[in-house]
């Protein structure tokens, strides 16, 4: 996902042109004669500068209707995109039903919660390398079809570690999703970027929502088999469409296959089957910036608090009361906060030159939501969730830094790949040590001071990531 974020991104000339540009503007000033009018002239606008257009991107003259000549990609992203968190938020809310079910307490639920993370993170690494040899477009299908299997066998699971190894299965096929989808709305959505790019961040989200919603009522009325199986039919039905492109590339004799291999042929004429995903190779080392630790710390601390989040929300409201229903409900409350916040934050973080209070008070929302539930989880529980929901902005605020942040594309890769490998590799230990901190201290205390230590850690990251300076000064 944080691809398709660098795609959209605007890049800012670097604070010593602008300073350079107001100094000149005030000796000119200085300079002028006294006594004559002097229209006031308004503060000098930082130029945008034009990305390189990709070999697929077209003109705004060049714009065309959505659906034409590439219905079947459009619907193949917009499945897919549905699918990617499916397998984390439909099995959260079971847990402490699974638990009962197959006695396994809370360090397991922790591993179940970290799982996704880990394989965000494995298959972040390992996937441009596959698409690089078998094509993006059959990259997708696997991730489909990889996902599907993992989905399905959910429903035939007859112990614990089965069932942690058929949503370790899933969770493959949706970190290989994460990857290929993006450079997919770039390959053919050349003209269309900003349309399909908000259409596939608003469609993950309520990925992430529905099933959070339904994952209770599901397993009520059919059982926990059914309620985690069923997700699976979603991961086919987004397989569909990307074996009949694949088809229509290849066979297809229509005006729309021919308008789809045209498409693919141009973007693989070097010889390379993604060349979306390369950038040129970086000649500094992002280890010694300290932008680009600033910004792993704010990334993993955000994932690890979200992802505790999903993990034990439900079992927490459990536990003081509440119905699983209840639970699932309050995820989706909380996924649904950061579809807002996805959608909202790159458009301010772009206005703001040191965008550092936007962090504490993310950090402020966390600890009044922690606060409460740890307080009085069963009294305005959707206020405690909601505050929760609207500390995570600070996610897409990462990834509008990481292009922010450095003066080149090579710059945006490197410092992309270094936060989000390490920063998810963090985020693995929040749901566990969470489960853990529960089980040996059987209440909430300990858990949610361990979340809070987190939050120090994320501002000091967030300071360092949001001081105006470039990844390259640094390096």
């Amino acid at each position: 996902m944080a691809t398709l974020w660098l795609t959209l991104l605007p890049r800012y000339p670097p604070p010593a042109r602008l300073a350079a540009r107001r100094t000149n503007d005030a000796f000119r000033a200085r300079a002028r004669p006294r006594g004559r009018a002097v229209r006031r002239i308004s503060p000098p606008v930082p130029a945008v500068e034009a990305e390189p257009m990709s070999a697929t991107a077209a003109p705004a003259s060049a714009v065309r209707p959505l659906w034409q000549g590439r219905a079947w990609v459009l619907a193949g992203i917009v499945l897919s995109a549905f699918t990617l968190r499916t397998a984390v938020t439909s099995l959260t809310p079971l847990l402490d039903a699974l638990g009962r079910e197959f006695a396994f307490g809370a360090t397991m639920t922790g591993v179940f919660g970290m799982v996704p993370t880990a394989a965000f993170a494995l298959f972040g690494v390992a996937t441009p390398g596959l698409a690089h040899r078998i094509g993006l477009e059959r990259a997708a299908l696997l991730a489909m079809a990889v996902a599907a299997l993992g989905l399905l066998a959910r429903g035939f699971v007859g112990d614990t570690w089965q069932l942690l190894a058929a949503n370790a299965v899933a969770l493959a096929g949706m970190g290989i999703g994460n990857v290929v989808l993006p450079p997919l709305v770039k390959r053919y959505f050349g003209d269309r970027v900003g349309t399909v790019s908000t259409a596939y961040i608003t469609v993950l989200q309520l990925g992430t929502i529905l099933p959070a919603l339904t994952a209770v009522p599901l397993a009520q009325a059919a059982g926990w088999r059914v309620s985690l199986a069923s997700w699976s039919l979603v991961a086919v039905a987004a397989a569909l469409p990307w074996l009949s492109v694949l088809w229509m590339e290849a066979r297809g004799r229509s005006a729309q296959a021919r308008e789809l291999a045209r498409a693919h042929d141009r973007a693989v004429a070097g010889g390379d089957e993604a060349p979306e995903l390369p950038a040129p190779a970086a000649r500094g080392k992002v280890w010694r910036s300290p932008v680009a630790w600033g910004m792993t710390l704010m990334f993993g601390m955000t994932s690890l608090v979200t992802y505790s989040m999903f993990t034990w929300l439900p079992k927490l409201l459990v536990e003081a009361g509440g119905s699983p229903a209840l639970g699932g409900a309050m995820v989706a409350l909380f996924s649904t906060l950061g579809m807002i916040s996805a959608l909202t934050m790159p458009a301010l973080a772009v206005r703001i030159a040191n965008p550092f209070p936007i962090v504490l008070a993310c950090v402020l929302c966390y600890l009044g939501g922690f606060a409460g539930l740890l307080l009085a989880p069963m009294h305005l529980t959707f206020v405690w969730v909601g505050l929760i929901g609207l500390g995570p902005s600070t996610f897409p605020l990462a990834l509008t830094l990481i292009n922010l942040r450095t003066r080149t594309p090579a710059g945006s890769a490197a410092l992309s790949g270094f936060m989000q490998g390490l920063g998810y590799t963090l985020s693995c230990a929040g749901p566990l040590l969470f489960g853990w901190l529960h089980e040996r201290s059987h209440g909430w205390v300990w858990p949610f001071a361990m979340l809070g230590a987190c939050l120090l850690v994320l501002i000091v990251g967030g300071r360092m990531a949001c001081r105006p300076r470039y990844l390259e000064d640094s390096w």
